[in-house]
């Protein structure tokens, strides 16, 4: 007997006034508001192919994962665990396409184990891609 296990995916998108290059440094970069891995209240993270990450959030919740694949300045692509998987492993595959002048910016979130946990990472990174998104806007993402 085999049981098939039903995953959903999520998919939100951006455009950012930025060249994928810049968007995509930004996003792997702890000190850029609006990635996951900013304001936390503990962070590793060692973002090259089969390097780790963990961070427990503001709320104590861990999430934790390795990078897969990481092409600059095109694709992250990373595990992704937490208690809202229900502690199973869900891929986050984060693009970067030139746009006239910008980049879209596409993360895909698929594996998530059913619709709730699904419709709360889409609040989630809608959340995060909207602050992302926003610090290009205002040039806060510029280093100094």
């Amino acid at each position: 007997m085999t049981t098939s296990t039903k995953t959903v995916e999520i998919k939100v998108e951006r455009t950012i006034p930025a060249p994928p290059g810049e968007v995509f440094d930004a996003w792997l970069d702890p000190k850029i508001p609006g990635t996951p891995w900013h304001e936390n209240e503990k962070l590793i993270v060692h973002p090259k192919v089969d390097g780790l990450w963990y961070w427990r959030s503001l709320g104590s919740t861990p999430h934790y994962g390795r990078f897969m694949q990481i092409d600059r300045p095109g694709l992250v692509q990373y595990s992704w665990m937490s208690p809202n998987t229900l502690g199973k492993e869900s891929t986050v595959t984060v693009t970067f396409q030139k746009k006239g002048e910008g980049t879209l910016m596409t993360l895909l979130h698929s594996g998530l184990p059913n619709d709730a946990m699904a419709k709360a990472h889409d609040k989630g990174w809608s959340s995060i891609s909207d602050k992302f998104s926003n610090i290009f806007v205002s040039g806060s993402h510029r280093r100094t």
